[in-house]
């Protein structure tokens, strides 16, 4: 496909994005992780097990870090989500490799889909603490993890598509393993940790969950390389486009008398060749 280049550092934003949440999302994490350990001296909370003592991320949120918990959280998953959309965008407007195909469309709405849905799972779970909701916190967890994954199984499958016809794009490749590589290991470690919280091994589950957690951060920061060819300002002209263009100017061309654009350009190239001066026009 034809590309044109350009500078547009306004670009730089969508790069920005994704950062940005990941670095709330860690900073929410640190903030809790050092309020309990530092802070307060890794006290036994209300929610851990007798023989627990490593804290739960749900357990340190559910006391007087709930507000930052709720804030932070719904930051950083809303802003991710922002992500998705923008990325929709992009490649719509060109300025990312373009989706060749309906399918692969579809692939990345049902993208968008899930990780709005992963988003409301994880505002939910601030919200419903496990103190005072303990079922439906949990079930808020597995949507919130269950949708980020199926949302990331949907990326990579458009990414896997994406690659086929853009061929000449390694970025498409690089992202589509990094993210694969998030859903085999967060998918392991999901399963891991809820096999360990059912044999009552408390302190192993949490530490798996604080690593679920840390790994989506860097999950969330891949999304930035995604779009560097945006900040690189390379245009991408769909398919879609071209065909517009040209019926457009067939259709300009038949307007000013011709029959065709190509029998205009042609019996412009022939006066030109002949040096014959091309007669005015009225516009």
């Amino acid at each position: 496909m034809p590309a044109t280049h350009a500078h547009s550092w306004g670009s730089l934003i969508y790069v920005i994005i994704p950062i940005f949440s990941g670095c709330v999302w860690l900073a929410m994490l640190l903030g809790m992780l050092l309020w309990w350990t530092v802070e307060e001296g890794s006290p036994y909370l209300a929610l851990m097990r007798r023989n627990q003592t490593i804290a739960y991320i749900s357990d340190i949120g559910a006391h007087s870090l709930q507000p930052l918990f709720i804030a932070m959280g719904t930051v950083s998953v809303v802003s991710f989500d922002i992500v998705f959309i923008a990325e929709r965008w992009l490649r719509h407007r060109g300025k990312l490799a373009p989706n060749t195909s309906w399918f692969q469309k579809g692939l990345s709405i049902c993208a968008m889909i899930a990780a709005i849905v992963g988003a409301i799972g994880l505002i939910l779970l601030t919200c419903l603490n496990d103190l005072h909701h303990d079922k439906a916190h949990d079930a808020c967890l597995v949507i919130f993890i269950a949708g980020y994954i199926v949302s990331a199984i949907f990326i990579c499958w458009e990414y896997q598509r994406l690659g086929i016809h853009h061929r000449q794009h390694r970025i498409l490749r690089i992202s589509f393993w990094i993210k694969l590589t998030f859903i085999f290991t967060e998918l392991g470690l999901a399963i891991a940790f809820g096999v360990l919280a059912d044999k009552d091994h408390y302190n192993a589950a949490a530490v798996c969950e604080w690593v679920i957690a840390l790994i989506y951060a860097f999950y969330v920061w891949s999304f930035a390389i995604d779009f560097i060819p945006a900040v690189r300002t390379r245009h991408y002209a769909s398919k879609e486009t071209e065909l517009e263009m040209a019926t457009a100017m067939e259709q300009e061309s038949r307007q000013r008398g011709w029959n065709g654009s190509a029998m205009e350009q042609g019996t412009y190239n022939g006066r030109v060749g002949q040096g014959v001066p091309e007669p005015a026009r009225n516009f």
